[in-house]
């Protein structure tokens, strides 16, 4: 079990500046891949750093509802100087002036190219797992999950109530708790409750899809609600409304990748590589829609995807082009 990370008032002065330079650096859109590597060294250079850095990252992000009141007004973003050598260091005062700006200006969330490394509200979620990774965590009293690869997950709890916020990913939640007391659950603009159910729950790019694999749970979005029984499952995102409950037709396929497999039957070769590059370093990217529409049937292993692009290309004669940073074009 991975214990969160605490929400301290005692961090270093110094480690908490660094953080805040660290932000700043991510948010002004120049970070590479060498920052992000140099970023991910220094987090892990103790406990204290990754405590620090989460703070940093959780304050930028709380300060967006302060950022959406200026919204509108004339304010004037603060720049990001951050030489490439030795990074400047900024100060607690000039971070939250520069998060605001920033919030107003449209800029609350970092969007990574091609998605190379995780935006800063993820990065501020107290649970977090990255590439290829699994997790198991301990949320609440008689709540517990499975933490798929690249997913980001925040605990909310109110009182005696778990809530949970699903930021993005994908997760096996196990509930058993009184009916009285159930847990609670939002992903995208939806949530779901349930005391006593065992579930599976994805959330990518705000579209959310709800399995029951055991037990009850209510899944409700803009107040509309539906009851999942076990062997059911439903679909809702941001821009969709919440679906009608249909039967899970292939349960093996859906939770498969608990045993760190993905199995994909008649898949389009796009949404194949797009799955497999949530678990894959680097990016493999296809530029040939034809090829993207080649139908995809077999199992892999998570922990064995370095041979995927091959396999691609022996299997539809695709051409292969490697680029710097572990970008992988096929057409």
């Amino acid at each position: 079990m991975t214990e969160p990370i605490n929400d301290p008032g005692l961090v270093d002065p110094a480690l908490h500046d660094r953080a805040m330079d660290w932000i700043l650096l991510l948010r002004s859109g120049q970070a590479t891949t060498d920052d992000v590597e140099a970023l991910q060294r220094w987090r892990h250079q103790s406990d204290l750093h990754e405590q620090a850095f989460v703070q940093a990252a959780r304050m930028f992000r709380d300060l967006g509802a302060m950022g959406a009141q200026l919204e509108g007004r004339n304010v004037r973003p603060v720049a990001a100087h951050i030489s490439s050598g030795a990074r400047q260091m900024v100060s607690r005062r000039g971070f939250i002036g520069g998060a605001i700006a920033a919030s107003a200006a449209g800029y609350m969330l970092v969007n990574p190219p091609l998605g190379m490394w995780p935006s800063l509200v993820e990065l501020s979620a107290d649970y977090r797992t990255a590439k290829g990774e699994q997790r198991d965590v301990l949320l609440a009293e008689n709540v517990s999950a499975k933490l798929n690869t690249q997913t980001s997950l925040s605990v909310r709890s109110e009182g005696n109530t778990p809530r949970v916020e699903l930021i993005t990913g994908e997760a096996a939640i196990t509930a058993r708790r009184q009916a009285s007391d159930p847990m609670i659950l939002t992903a995208a603009n939806g949530q779901i409750s349930s005391a006593y159910a065992e579930f599976n729950v994805r959330c990518i790019d705000g579209a959310v899809l709800a399995i029951c694999m055991d037990g009850a749970m209510t899944v409700s979005q803009n107040g509309r609600s539906v009851q999942l029984l076990r062997g059911q499952q439903v679909a809702y995102s941001s821009t969709e409304a919440i679906g009608v409950p249909t039967l899970v037709t292939d349960a093996e396929r859906a939770t498969a990748w608990r045993e760190k497999l993905l199995i994909f039957r008649d898949q389009p070769l796009a949404s194949v590589v797009s799955e497999v590059n949530r678990y894959r370093p680097g990016k493999i990217v296809v530029t040939n829609s034809d090829l993207g529409q080649r139908l995809v049937n077999g199992t892999f292993h998570t922990d064995k995807l370095d041979d995927f692009v091959a396999q691609v290309r022996q299997l539809f004669s695709a051409d292969v082009r490697s680029l710097p940073g572990g970008i992988v074009l096929l057409s």
